[in-house]
C-alpha cells in the first residue's frame, strides 16, 4: 500500500506546495510480502506520476518506530533530508530540481499546542484509519482518573497542517504537552498518565 496526495492537501504540519506528499508506505503483514520489492515498485510508480504532472519532486515524514518507514528506505532512493521536527522526525525529499525551494515542517507546531491547556486532548485525522482504535477506551480512562478529557477531529488538510505534532494525524496531549506523537494502546496511555500525574503531584509537594 502506498498513499500519497499533492503536497498542499498533506495531513501533515508541512509546508510542501508543488510536492507530490506520501503519507504512508506499507508492505506487510506476512512476512513473505517483505523483500520483494514491492514498496521500491510503489515509489517508483509515485515518483512517474509526481514527474508526469511536472511536480517539484516527492516529499515525505520518516521517523524510527511505530507507524512510520524509516528515513533509511528513502536515503537509499535518494531522497535527502529536507527539515527536522522533536522528537524524533525527519522529512525528506526528492527533488527534480536542485534549485526548488526544500519543503518543511511548519514552524508554529510548539505555539499550537499552547491551544490545548486543560486536561487530555486527543486530535485525530480521518487519513489513517488506525486513529480510531483505542481512543474511546483511552478517553473513558482519562476520565475515570478524573481528567477533563476533549476529542478532536481533524477534518481536512487545514486542520491536520495546523496540528501540534510532526505526525499530524493523531496526537495526545495532557496539559498542553504532548504525550503520544501516534496511535497507543489503552494500557500503553493509562502508564503514561499516572507517570505524567505523579510528577504534577511530585512538584506541588516541593512547592
Amino acid at each position: 500500500m502506498l498513499e500519497y496526495i499533492p503536497g498542499e492537501y498533506a495531513h501533515r504540519p508541512v509546508d510542501a506546495q508543488g510536492y507530490m506528499f506520501i503519507h504512508c508506505i506499507f508492505v506487510g503483514f506476512k512476512k513473505e510480502y517483505k523483500g520483494k520489492g514491492y514498496a521500491t515498485l510503489l515509489l517508483e510508480a509515485c515518483i512517474k506520476e509526481a514527474n508526469e504532472k511536472q511536480m517539484l519532486g516527492v516529499a515525505v515524514v520518516t521517523r524510527k518506530g511505530s507507524f512510520m518507514v524509516n528515513s533509511d528506505f528513502f536515503l537509499k532512493k535518494h531522497f535527502q533530508l529536507a527539515d527536522t521536527a522533536k522528537p524524533d522526525f525527519n522529512l525528506m525529499v526528492l527533488k527534480f530540481d536542485q534549485t526548488s525551494k526544500d519543503p518543511s515542517f511548519k514552524r508554529n507546531m510548539t505555539e499550537n499546542a499552547k491551544k490545548y491547556p486543560n486536561g487530555v486532548t486527543i486530535l485525530r485525522s480521518a487519513q489513517c484509519p488506525y486513529t480510531e482504535k483505542n481512543v474511546h477506551a483511552i478517553l473513558e480512562s482519562a476520565y475515570a482518573l478524573g481528567i477533563e478529557t476533549t476529542l478532536i477531529d481533524l477534518k481536512d488538510a487545514n486542520a491536520a497542517q495546523n496540528s501540534p505534532c510532526a505526525f499530524g494525524t493523531f496526537c495526545i496531549l495532557h496539559n498542553g504537552k504532548i504525550i503520544s506523537h501516534h496511535p497507543i494502546s489503552n494500557t500503553r496511555f493509562i502508564n503514561i498518565i499516572k507517570k505524567e500525574l505523579a510528577t504534577l503531584r511530585a512538584r506541588k509537594d516541593t512547592q
